[in-house]
């Protein structure tokens, strides 16, 4: 019994030892501070009945698997960043309806982002295009008047400003890095809730769902799990720091409630288009001059590709930045300044990114062979040019379309010059003719037009009434649209 003694004692030491080691850890200030996520390890037992699986430095089959995860801890920091610079928007239509003054009001609503001190707050167009006149409501309850600084409907966009200063925002992060599977907070103040966020993981990137209309439309979102409903549009998507990836902008739905899957525009490109709306009061659209179309896996083969990932090139338009660096149709876009290149949406993305007259190095494959080339990003007139605010083509924004030139191989076709209808915006004088998308105007007040130039000219010094004539390739017949400006 005596030769247990000390090995009775040494164990009891050690027990005490290990206790205040212990209670030194735990209480130990550092380990307060937590990061949002925390590597956990894991130990999977495999069942006994499952078939071994030849795993790299594991043992056989039934034996402990070891492997790292990411586990969520807390979503507060990021919450407690992000909740205070989402705002409720109340957009109202105001319309004069006799002499008397008798008005009429329809409201909308939704949320918005504060994305400056200084009162800018970034929105969904659909948020606000019913309206014309805006209140915001801010996390306090402070409510202000605000001024529309512009739209990009391309992207379900909008930008309003408020007169304050010194506001909470929320700080751009960069959407490239987010990985599918990563934790994302959605972050809404719809009416009467005053603030709401949900939790959910990026579930796919660069997700096209067909909701935006216009050749020139991008639909690249973010898809996630978070649940997001009518009123969180225009909200929030935050990483865990509370940086914004994205705008949420819709859900997929049968019911007008979440039911599983919501949609964001990624952050970087919320970026430039809100730069676009400030500095100019609309988008300075850079175009790369093709056509693209999904690459399937039997043109991947014909092609000699070993993977259907990259862009089609369907046609490329005479005279455009594309032409002139020799991309030709058939070509496979598959990087843009060094960022691969997957599916169409990416590509849109990317290439919304910039402005006429950046140039860009494409990378593409022809014949199995893979090059690379720089092409001039031109504007829808195929200038290299920027608009001004005061240029007279504002006057298209105005009334709520977007035109291009005829290509020569569409004057050839269709047997004469004309400038082509590309979109049309919701709610625009515009759309008030019924004119469709894929008009061809011939002429404006009678007068002969033969360029967009021409158009915008003719447009600009138009007063009253202003008729529009033209044709549509598919229909026989000519089209005569009337408006007043």
């Amino acid at each position: 019994m005596k030769k247990f003694g000390p090995l009775i004692l040494s164990s009891f030491l050690s027990a005490i030892a290990a206790v205040a080691v212990y209670r030194m850890i735990e209480h130990d200030p550092l380990r307060q501070v937590q990061e949002p996520f925390t590597p956990v390890m894991y130990t999977h037992y495999e069942a006994e009945n499952t078939l071994p699986v030849n795993r790299e430095g594991s043992g056989s089959a039934g034996g402990a698997e070891h492997y790292l995860t990411a586990a969520p801890t807390n979503f507060t920091v990021s919450a407690r960043r992000a909740t205070p610079a989402v705002v409720n928007i109340k957009a109202t239509e105001k319309r004069w309806l006799d002499v008397w003054g008798t008005s009429e009001f329809n409201a909308s609503s939704g949320s918005g982002v504060i994305v400056s001190a200084d009162g800018f707050i970034v929105t969904n167009n659909h948020v606000i295009e019913d309206g014309n006149e805006y209140e915001v409501t801010l996390h306090d309850k402070r409510e202000y008047e605000a001024r529309l600084i512009g739209v990009d409907p391309s992207t379900d966009l909008a930008l309003l400003k408020i007169e304050a200063d010194e506001l909470p925002f929320i700080t751009f992060g960069n959407s490239d890095s987010l990985q599918v599977g990563e934790w994302v907070l959605a972050v809404g103040n719809p009416f009467n809730l005053e603030s709401t966020v949900t939790a959910g993981i990026v579930s796919a990137k660069g997700r096209n769902i067909d909701i935006l209309k216009g050749e020139y439309s991008i639909e690249s979102f973010i898809q996630t799990d978070a649940a997001v409903n009518p009123g969180n549009s225009g909200g929030a998507l935050v990483n865990t720091n509370g940086d914004l990836v994205g705008i949420n902008t819709a859900i997929i739905t049968h019911s007008g409630r979440y039911e599983g899957y919501s949609f964001a525009v990624p952050s970087n490109l919320v970026g430039k288009v809100i730069r676009d709306l400030r500095d100019f009061g609309f988008v300075q659209r850079g175009i790369l001059g093709v056509g693209i179309g999904e690459l399937s896996i039997r043109q991947a083969e014909q092609l000699g590709l070993e993977k259907a990932e990259g862009v089609y090139i369907t046609r490329v338009t005479p005279g455009s930045g594309a032409d002139e660096a020799g991309i030709q149709r058939g070509d496979v876009i598959v990087g843009i300044n060094g960022i691969g290149i997957r599916s169409v949406p990416e590509l849109q993305e990317i290439i919304a990114r910039y402005r006429p007259g950046n140039s860009l190095k494409v990378e593409y494959m022809r014949e199995g062979e893979r090059y690379s080339t720089h092409v001039t990003l031109r504007n829808e007139y195929n200038s290299t040019a920027l608009h001004t605010a005061q240029s007279k083509d504002r006057v298209l924004t105005e009334l709520g379309f977007e035109l291009r030139n005829l290509t020569r191989d569409e004057i050839k076709r269709i047997g004469l010059d004309g400038i082509y209808v590309t979109s049309i915006y919701r709610n625009s004088a515009i759309e008030g003719t019924q004119m469709d998308p894929g008009f061809i105007i011939t002429r404006v007040n009678g007068q002969r037009v033969n360029s967009v130039e021409e158009v915008v000219s003719e447009l600009y010094d138009a007063r009253g009434e202003v008729t529009l004539d033209g044709i549509y390739e598919k229909f026989e017949g000519e089209y005569a649209y009337v408006f007043y400006k």
